[in-house]
């Protein structure tokens, strides 16, 4: 019995619950035989029998015999009342009757407020007695119950952080109940996740190195063959994809180290926002615009540049126009934001088009680029506190604007 007490979770919730109502009512059944008897010698009714002897001015007994005293109740309000009405019996058999009228002074007062006695007396004195019977099983279960969820709510806030991507993150298990049972599942579940997950990322990034070998020999042998006006052509579509090539496993490569925090991917400098972007603007011809003289954050240069290169690229690559690029300041946090004139982006995919590998609709091959740029920004600026997110142009014209929000530090 007490092992299945001890392995479910709702019975010892219920027996709290039951416990609690059955001390509740044992108790307010006590403060209510309490407050009756208090009632009862409040208002004296019956008779009270006592010994009666009756002399004369000269000690002789003239009456003696016993009488019986009887509170007379008023039937009108049905309230006592001072009436006093004392039945004789004497010795000799005879009966006397000696009735005392009400006094014709004030009635004594009510208690007053301020005197205990007021608030102990029915019905004052049952109410805050219930009261503080109630209170007290209340707190007498509550820490029973709150024992028993407070591991739910540990089990609550470990799932929360598996999902934001802690996937080491583990519930500790006490008991043999429902809930023990539960957080052993989803530990196991974490575990088999984080293997299968690192395993794919060891898979990816072993596989993008290995590609690095092919794509030398590849490069190398074009060299090779020659600069035969027949075949430049050839040639010139052959280096544009080993180039597209090389730069997808160098962002297979990126992405698959910074899903690992713990992985070292640069020592962390003060970046000077506005040569970085002026040297990336002139590699694809895009309009500078500054609105500060000064602009400094701090980071790892490699993957700055590598965030507005993308969001560069990105634009040039949809863009039907000019593309430009402002640097400006808000508050403690520098702001990159790159607009084109492209088609733009529907405003339900504006979040998705940050996730690994997805492309919006319709969107061609031959546009290269394999989903992984956005991807790529969005992780940089989360590796550097910030964030990024897809707009509409701020002029209203058709196009994107892409914003890149880093913190400037102290």
């Amino acid at each position: 019995m007490f092992q299945a007490f001890a392995q479910r979770l709702y019975l010892r919730i219920w027996l709290a619950v039951v416990g609690g109502v059955a001390v509740l009512t044992l108790l307010v059944g006590l403060a209510w035989k309490v407050a009756q008897e208090h009632e009862v010698r409040n208002s004296v009714q019956g008779t009270l029998a006592r010994e009666l002897t009756v002399t004369d001015a000269n000690g002789a007994v003239v009456l003696q015999g016993s009488f019986e005293r009887q509170r007379r109740r008023n039937t009108s309000n049905g309230s006592n009342t001072d009436s006093l009405r004392f039945a004789i019996q004497g010795d000799d058999g005879q009966a006397y009757l000696l009735e005392m009228t009400p006094h014709r002074g004030r009635p004594p007062p009510p208690p007053s407020p301020l005197d205990i006695s007021y608030w102990l007396r029915p019905p004052l004195g049952f109410v805050w007695l219930l009261g503080l019977v109630g209170l007290a099983v209340a707190l007498a279960v509550f820490p029973i119950i709150r024992r028993l969820l407070k591991r739910l709510e540990n089990l609550q806030r470990s799932v929360q952080q598996f999902g934001e991507g802690n996937l080491a993150v583990r519930v500790p298990t006490q008991g043999q109940d429902e809930v023990a049972d539960l957080a052993r599942q989803f530990n196991a579940a974490a575990e088999r996740i984080q293997t299968l997950v690192q395993s794919h990322q060891s898979l990816l990034a072993n596989a993008s190195h290995e590609l690095r070998s092919p794509l030398a020999r590849i490069r190398m042998g074009l060299e090779l063959m020659g600069d035969a006006p027949e075949q430049r052509s050839a040639q010139q579509e052959i280096r544009r994809n080993i180039a597209e090539l090389d730069q997808l496993v160098d962002e297979i490569l990126l992405a698959s180290r910074l899903e690992q925090p713990d992985v070292d991917v640069g020592s962390s400098e003060t970046v000077d926002l506005i040569g970085l972007a002026a040297e990336e603007c002139a590699r694809v011809d895009a309009d500078l615009q500054l609105h500060t003289t000064a602009l400094e954050v701090p980071g790892i240069a490699r993957l700055l540049r590598r965030a507005v290169r993308n969001l560069l690229e990105n634009a040039k690559r949809y863009s039907q126009g000019s593309i430009s690029l402002e640097l400006l300041r808000e508050g403690e946090q520098a702001i990159v934001r790159v607009q084109d004139h492209g088609p733009g982006v529907p405003p339900q995919q504006r979040e998705r088009i940050f996730e690994k590998f997805y492309r919006l609709p319709g969107a061609s091959e031959r546009s290269g680029g394999v989903g992984l740029g956005l991807a790529l920004v969005r992780s940089i600026a989360q590796r550097h506190g910030g964030s990024v997110r897809c707009l509409g142009r701020s002029d209203g014209a058709p196009g994107a604007c892409f914003e890149l929000r880093l913190p400037m530090g102290e």
